[in-house]
């Protein structure tokens, strides 16, 4: 693949990363940072970098678990 589109994929996942921190609403935010994770995480395979690779998947793991928890949990603000 060549190394324009490998880039690409990486500043699709910055983008969407940075528009997460812009999002209002912590379900919103941990959803786009696990797309973005997930992007991340195949970009980290296109490059064959190891750090990446397991950062991401702490990180998608750690926002899906509190997706989870976010979904499950009855408030009564």
């Amino acid at each position: 693949m060549d190394g324009i589109w490998i880039n690409s994929i990486g500043y699709i996942a910055l983008f969407i990363n940075l528009y997460s921190m812009y999002v209002k609403g912590e379900y919103r935010l941990r959803l786009l940072s696990a797309i973005a994770n997930g992007i991340y995480l195949g970009y980290g395979f296109l490059i064959a970098s190891n750090p990446i690779i397991v950062g991401c998947i702490i990180a998608v793991g750690l926002h899906l678990y509190r997706l989870h928890q976010l979904k499950t949990t009855v408030r009564y603000d």
